[in-house]
This record gives structure tokens, C-alpha cells and sequence, in this order.
């Protein structure tokens, strides 16, 4: 929870960029500044961040949430204040419908780390047959004469190419090629309208071979959020408007509705000490987060025009929640 005013909350690669990534100049204006009623469009806001970072930009923006199943989050966005659209990331055409018009598109769609039901097609199905099928479907001949740990790699790395290819939600598909289809997909719908870009990506992106992040990027998450991150500068820089990646760390506290991840699994917490908000650019602190300190802070980037072309790392630390003013002159600060 953040102090009074603030969001409280309710009961790898060879991948073709957008036409803007691959123009050799960049339009020569500024993106402008966000304006209330224009339109932002928040995807991934059936998630337990997308949905409050959708709720609480409702405030000030005409805001639609994108989502592959927007039944899940109707009872708890306003139908009033805020549009939903359903889209997938591999339907360029939803895709591009849902974001006819965005001045603002906020990227708060993930995956988990390691296989998990969030890997399947659906969201709501196992994905372990599958895992264990392509582990135990190597190619005999190229890893003839392999020690085990070697042998081990190489079926781990064939697993997932596979299930990369069989289009399942893995990290490569949801941070990067994903990532790769909203830029285009918004390209396509918005063309010069568009204004600001907010990512939510990850600690450790940039420290991937540093401990503990090696384990986490088993399956490469951080490698693919990394290509995502390239692939948004890349666009802003061509097409001229403004992003921000805001890296938080491990996410806790509610909502808990998608229980893919150990926060919301065991409805994980920060005690009323740890409400402090601690950020600074780059990639340089180890902590959490909580889900409402990230909704706040992005929708505080939104409407204070701060941290423009940047990124930055969020973490709770001991401490009481920051005012709105407090918090806007951090960002300023950035």
C-alpha cells in the first residue's frame, strides 16, 4: 500500500524490428507531452500489475486494457472508465484494432522465469508432458560423445527451442518476440500519435552474469527481456517518441489472483516497515517490490512526463510509503 493519495489497492534474436526501427534517421521533433483524455493503452491488464497499473492510470487517461482473456479483470476495472479489449500477442490484427489511436501504450505483459501453467497456450494448462517430451527428444548424433553436464545443457537449450517453436508462453515468445509484435502492432495503429512507452521489465537484466541472476536466466528470461528493452530504444529513436523501462525486482503483494508466481502462490507480503521506495538508473539494486509501488510509479511517469528515455530499477526498502510530491521529485531526479 502507498501513503494517502497515492494507489491504494481495492478488496535472443535474428528478429526483423518495426519499419520505424529500421529507418536510418529519426524524425527530428520531441515526442509531445500526455494530455488528459488521451489514450493509453495498457497490455497484459488482466495481470496482478497490468490490472492496477490500469486502474490507476483510469484516473487521468482514457484507458483501454488488453488483454488475451479480459473476462478475468471486468469486475475489477470500472466498465465506466476504462475499455477492454481482447488480443494476443501472435494476433497482429487484434493486436493492432486494440491499439487504434494509443498516444501511450504501458507494457506489463510477462512470463514466468521457469515452466509453469503461465508457459501454456491458454494460461490454464500444465506444461509438463511437454517439457519432459522435449528434454527426452535429443538429437543422438550431435551429442554423441558429451559429457552429462554438457549433455545436459544441450537437451535443456533443445527443450526450449522447441517449445519456442510449438508457441507456447515461453520468455523468448512473451518478452522479446511479443515485445518485437506491440512496436509494430502500435506502429500500425497510432503512426505519429504516438507519444510515450512505459516497459516493465526486470532486475537483473543487465547483470546476467552476476549470481544470483545466472540461475533465474536458466530459461532465459533476462535475455529476452534484454532484446525487448533493445528493441523498444531502437523504435523510439526512429519513430521519435519517448519510452521508459522501469526494472522492479521479485513482485509481492496483491492482488494474488494469478497464482503462477511465488509471491501470489503464498500471497507474499511486505510488512509496514518496508513501504519506503527506493530507485535509482540502471541496473544496480537488489530488493522487491510491491505490485501497488509499481502501478504508482508508473502511472506517476505518465502523467508527470518524467524519466523520459531512461531506465531505472524500483525496489520497497525499510521505511514509510513516500508522498506524491516526494515521489515525482525522485523520478524527476532519475
Amino acid at each position: 500500500m502507498i501513503a494517502a493519495g497515492l494507489l491504494v489497492l481495492p478488496t535472443a534474436t535474428g528478429l526483423v524490428l518495426p519499419t520505424a526501427a529500421r529507418r536510418r534517421a529519426a524524425p527530428q521533433c520531441m515526442a509531445a507531452s500526455l494530455e488528459p483524455g488521451d489514450k493509453v493503452a495498457v497490455i497484459g491488464a488482466s495481470g496482478n500489475v497490468g490490472k492496477l497499473v490500469t486502474l490507476r492510470l483510469s484516473d487521468s487517461f482514457k484507458v483501454t486494457g488488453i488483454s488475451r482473456n479480459p473476462s478475468r479483470v471486468r469486475d475489477f476495472l470500472p466498465a465506466d472508465k476504462v475499455e477492454l479489449c481482447q488480443a494476443d500477442l501472435d494476433d497482429p490484427a487484434a493486436l493492432e484494432a486494440a491499439l487504434s489511436g494509443a498516444a501511450a501504450c504501458v507494457i506489463c505483459t510477462g512470463t514466468t522465469a521457469f515452466p509453469t501453467q503461465a508457459w501454456s497456450k491458454s494460461g490454464e494448462e500444465g506444461v509438463r508432458t511437454a517439457v519432459i517430451k522435449a528434454l527426452f527428444e535429443g538429437d543422438e548424433a550431435l551429442e554423441e560423445g558429451l559429457n552429462p553436464l554438457d549433455l545436459l545443457k544441450s537437451r535443456w537449450q533443445a527443450m526450449l527451442r522447441k517449445l519456442d517453436g510449438q508457441g507456447y508462453n515461453t520468455p523468448r515468445n512473451v518478452d522479446e518476440k511479443g515485445t518485437l509484435a506491440i512496436l509494430k502492432a502500435w506502429e500500425a495503429a497510432a503512426g505519429e500519435q504516438r507519444k510515450r512507452l512505459i516497459m516493465l521489465s526486470s532486475i537483473g537484466v543487465q547483470r546476467r552474469t552476476q549470481m544470483p541472476f545466472p540461475v533465474l536466466n536458466a530459461c532465459g528470461v533476462l535475455d529476452a527481456k534484454a532484446a525487448g528493452e533493445e528493441a523498444i530504444r531502437a523504435d523510439a529513436a526512429a519513430a521519435g517518441y519517448s519510452y521508459t523501462i522501469v526494472r522492479p525486482g521479485q513482485l509481492f503483494g496483491g492482488p494474488y489472483d494469478n497464482n503462477y508466481y511465488l509471491g501470489t502462490l503464498f500471497q507474499l507480503d511486505k510488512d509496514t516497515e518496508t513501504q519506503g521506495v527506493k530507485m535509482e538508473r540502471g541496473d544496480t539494486l537488489l530488493g522487491d517490490t510491491l505490485r501497488s509501488t509499481l502501478a504508482e510509479v508508473t502511472a506517476q511517469l505518465m502523467e508527470s512526463g518524467a524519466a523520459l528515455d531512461l531506465d531505472f530499477v524500483v525496489v520497497n526498502e525499510k521505511g514509510e510509503p513516500p508522498s506524491v510530491e516526494g515521489l515525482r521529485q525522485t523520478l524527476a531526479s532519475l
